[in-house]
């Protein structure tokens, strides 16, 4: 069955969404280390490195705030998959476990606000 017209868009923004993101961690002093991070335990959508931290970044995009802010949507079910994944992350690459858990808020309109430590 073909994605509907909704479907398509909410993908198209959050794909906007994370390029945004990316560009403004890398404009602030960030190295990314991997987009798109498939795991059996789910996605990161951006592992980056701030300094001697490894950062998992979950990006958030909304058109409004109408449902509330982008941030807002991260549940207690993504929190528990991005640290399943920190850790096979960690045993993939030998790195570490010196890390944190950032939300990357992002608006259509470009607005961005980084939540450090926001889980």
């Amino acid at each position: 069955m073909p994605d509907s017209p909704q479907d398509v868009h909410k993908k198209s923004l959050g794909r906007k969404g994370e390029k945004l993101a990316e560009k403004y961690l890398k404009s602030a002093g960030y190295k990314i280390l991997r987009k798109n991070y498939r795991t059996p335990f789910g996605e990161a959508d951006l592992i980056a490195e701030d300094g001697e931290e490894t950062v998992f970044v979950e990006v958030k995009t909304r058109s409004s705030d109408a449902f509330g802010r982008p941030a807002e949507a991260v549940s207690a079910a993504k929190r528990n998959r991005y640290l399943k994944i920190a850790r096979y992350y960690w045993l993939e690459t030998g790195r570490e476990p010196d890390a944190r858990f950032d939300v990357v808020e992002v608006w259509a309109d470009g607005r961005i606000n980084h939540l450090k430590n926001a889980f």
